[in-house]
């Protein structure tokens, strides 16, 4: 007589939300300590705050604000948000790029959350943004731009800034996910990312003389309001809603865009 023995599947074992952070913070540092090794991903992030900002100082400073010391004043808490937005681009070209290498499909055989690898890129990817407040703020100084406000304001505002990037860092991620390969991340974060930046208050704390349709594209913006936050932060000048507008607007973009990422990454990799 034949016994016949039947493997049954055994179901893969629940991994909690504390399980899936503490996965999602160890592949972050595994993303940071990998920069060490290839610092040449933070060329773009290093000189682009620089180039930015001579371009726009030097150009529209006499126009805009009389003198390129006064339009400083105004340009570079705006340029915090504009780098922002830029620097988060990376991460959905990195993905990209990752995924077409199969390093994703490496982490499926580990015991892991399934959604921790798309977890500690974002949160790793974030060393990129303090990178270009650095060399923002520095290059700035060296210029003539002062702070003047106190510490604790100082760092609210870099703090909404943070924030700000964490959020938009799911919809780049989105757009890595979505996008067919690495070469046309690019140009898919350009359709969302140019019009959010540009059509703000980032270059003209004054938007009066902008045609009435785009002031009221701009005063709903929430690059607007973190522009306008962090410069009432930094400079001075009143705040009003703008700190508010801008949590909330980082809290929406979170609670949208990462579900549909993390369920795309599903079906991507």
């Amino acid at each position: 007589m034949t016994i016949a023995l039947e493997r049954t599947p055994q179901a893969a074992p629940r991994i909690g939300p504390s399980q899936t952070l503490q996965n999602g913070l160890t592949l972050a540092w595994r993303n940071i300590t990998q920069l060490k090794h290839s610092p040449e991903r933070l060329m773009d992030v290093t000189l682009m705050p620089i180039v930015f900002l001579l371009l726009f100082l030097y150009v529209f400073g006499g126009v805009v604000a009389g003198s390129t010391h006064a339009y400083l004043q105004q340009l570079l808490p705006g340029l915090v948000a504009q780098m922002g937005m830029f620097a988060s681009m990376g991460l959905g070209t990195s993905l990209a790029e990752d995924i077409r290498k199969g390093v994703f499909d490496r982490f499926r055989s580990l015991p892991i959350a399934r959604s921790a690898p798309l977890i500690g890129a974002v949160i790793g990817d974030t060393v990129r943004f303090c990178v270009t407040m650095v060399v923002l703020v520095a290059f700035g100084s060296l210029l003539g731009f002062r702070f003047h406000t106190n510490p604790l304001s100082i760092a609210a505002a870099f703090g909404l800034a943070y924030a700000f990037y964490f959020a938009v860092c799911w919809v780049s991620a989105l757009v890595g996910l979505i996008a067919p390969s690495p070469e046309t991340v690019q140009g898919l974060a350009f359709i969302w990312t140019m019009p959010l930046t540009f059509g703000s208050s980032v270059l003209l704390a004054n938007t009066a003389s902008m045609p009435g349709w785009l002031q009221a594209w701009v005063k709903v913006n929430p690059v607007t309001h973190l522009a306008d936050s962090v410069r009432a932060l930094t400079v001075g000048g009143p705040i009003g809603n703008h700190a508010w507008y801008t949590l909330a607007w980082a809290a929406g973009i979170v609670l949208v865009s990462f579900p549909i990422a993390v369920w795309r990454y599903g079906r991507r990799v």
